[in-house]
């Protein structure tokens, strides 16, 4: 993505005019991350409940799947903590 592209999606709300409809946005990408967070999420439950009712038997693959939705997850909410912060300084700025 261009450096104006960028630009000209934070200045002006929704997308740009000569932006394409293959080119995502912030809020596309945005919701791409969180589902793949919550699909980790989804596989480490799976993962979990087959280990405990005895359908597998591999608990290394168990552990690494919870250790995966556990760093997304982490690494979801510090997104969230950085963004939540840049909008609270937009907002203190005097215009």
């Amino acid at each position: 993505m261009k450096t104006e592209a960028i630009q000209s999606q934070l200045l002006v709300p929704g997308k740009p005019a000569g932006a394409s409809e293959a080119e995502p946005g912030f809020e596309d990408s945005l919701k791409e991350s969180i589902n793949k967070v919550n699909e980790l999420q989804l596989n480490a439950h799976r993962a979990m409940e087959e280990l405990s009712s005895g359908k597998s038997t591999n608990i290394h693959e168990t552990m690494i799947a919870i250790q995966k939705a556990e760093i997304s997850f982490k690494m979801m909410m510090q997104v969230r903590t950085k963004i939540l912060n840049a909008y609270q300084e937009i907002m203190r700025m005097q215009v």
